[in-house]
């Protein structure tokens, strides 16, 4: 139980090292040169499989490049949980996190802390096959260099408990937190379109309201909203779009979008 092995690599995204490493730097290419003066401090990203998601996906990180992103030392990751129903956020055992680029640590003081504060609890059965944390990490290690994770697994859970893991390591100028989530799914391409059109205007004027049938990571965005109303910050849309932007089938699409917090 040491490692956490990836599970979805060969399915959502390349198995082979050169091969995620050379689609990885596609998706980047395609995303706008520009950076910011001040990396930000959380996002809430896709997690779909790269060919479907990856774009959109590519130019929320993409927002972390430029002169802080050599700082970033953590990040936490809150996905919400595909297979295994339970209250609350779960941390795992495991000491790393594998894919094909290489082990990541996981930041075992960290989890330590946020246990000892009451805010998870360990489940392992809860990471084992979810992937929507796994997806996120070969886009980390393609940008940053040197760098330990907080894996959280989100239930079913308040926005209070979300917000009041990200205000313990609010003040870290090292950490980012990463909030994974796909939007409306198998809808119309013009539902979609409405649906998703309704969820990303609630996002951006901080209403910590989306539930499971909006946004499958409802519960970790309505919390990070939570935390932005607490300490005054903003959500901007970095690019958003559907499954059936890629493969063209416009009757049964799941939506995307890239949102950054400033």
């Amino acid at each position: 139980m040491k490692y956490r092995l990836p599970v979805v690599s060969g399915s959502f995204y390349p198995e082979e090292p050169d091969e995620l490493k050379a689609t990885l730097a596609s998706l980047f290419a395609g995303t706008k040169a520009e950076t910011a003066a001040e990396a930000p401090k959380a996002l809430i990203v896709p997690h779909a499989g790269y060919c479907y998601s990856g774009e959109i996906a590519a130019a929320g990180y993409a927002s972390l490049r430029g002169p802080e992103m050599g700082g970033i030392e953590r990040v936490l990751l809150l996905g919400p949980s595909h297979r295994v129903g339970f209250e609350g956020c779960a941390i795992s055992s495991h000491q790393f996190f594998s894919t094909p680029l290489g082990d990541i640590g996981v930041d075992r003081q960290a989890c330590q802390q946020l246990l000892e504060a009451g805010l998870v609890g360990v489940l392992d059965q809860a990471h084992q096959w979810e992937h929507s944390l796994e997806v996120q990490l070969p886009f980390l290690q393609y940008l940053l260099a040197d760098f330990q994770i907080v894996p959280l697994v989100v239930g079913h859970c308040r926005p209070e408990i979300i917000a009041g893991i990200l205000d313990i390591f609010a003040a870290d100028a090292g950490t980012r937190f990463i909030i994974s989530s796909d939007l409306s799914h198998y809808h119309s391409d013009a539902e979609a379109r409405r649906l998703d059109g309704e969820s990303i205007a609630k996002i951006l004027a901080l209403k910590p309201s989306l539930q499971p049938q909006d946004a499958c990571g409802c519960y970790g965005i309505n919390g990070l909203l939570s935390f932005c109303r607490r300490h005054h910050n903003k959500m901007t849309l970095i690019k958003s779009g559907n499954s059936g932007d890629v493969s063209r089938d416009k009757t049964r699409v799941v939506g995307y979008a890239s949102f950054a917090m400033v």
